[in-house]
């Protein structure tokens, strides 16, 4: 079993995807982790020799800041930003999209579904 920074990666997935499972790594990144190691990215992660998982895991620890590294230090940015009371940071903290996206309409993401008004009535309508 191939396990890198915590994370089992996917045991019938190519290499090349499989490593994206890990959080901080993506398509590219993956590419560019296979080349420098040398490992083939189309081989399977079961295929994969104890040798090779070594290699990756040994790289990735190295070079990059992934998981739960990576994850505190972005909250710890977004923290930062509503400490200081910047804008983006005051639209963290009320939960509303922060790059200045519309939010009359839309924003369903961010601002979670709308709840229907308990006791409104209906307008009498016509028979």
């Amino acid at each position: 079993m191939a396990r890198i920074s915590g994370v089992d990666l996917p045991r019938d997935k190519r290499v090349e995807i499989g490593l994206t499972y890990v959080f901080g790594i993506g398509l590219s990144r993956a590419q560019n982790i296979l080349k420098a190691t040398g490992v083939n990215p189309d081989t399977r992660v079961r295929e994969l020799s104890d040798e090779d998982v070594a290699k990756l895991r040994a790289y990735v620890e190295d070079n990059y800041q992934v998981e739960g590294d990576l994850r505190r230090w972005e909250a710890m940015n977004i923290k930062r930003l509503a400490d200081i009371g910047t804008y983006r940071g005051r639209r963290h903290r009320m939960g509303l999209p922060v790059r200045g996206q519309r939010t009359r309409t839309n924003s369903r993401t961010r601002r979670g579904r709308k709840l229907t008004v308990a006791g409104k009535k209906k307008p009498p309508g016509k028979k």
